[in-house]
């Protein structure tokens, strides 16, 4: 199987909104929650957790 990575810009990015540097816009928002979804390896959702 393919390791799935994110590109530099975008590691780079979630660093600088992790740290509080920066605030994402919408079309930053939308770059880092695609390059979550496209390494989420079980698709959809698991079971809840009580």
């Amino acid at each position: 199987m393919a390791k799935k990575t994110s590109t530099p810009r975008v590691s780079t990015l979630a660093s600088k909104v992790l740290s509080g540097k920066t605030t994402p816009n919408k079309t930053q928002q939308k770059t880092l929650a695609a390059s979550v979804l496209a390494q989420d390896e079980k698709k959809g959702q698991g079971p809840k957790k009580s």
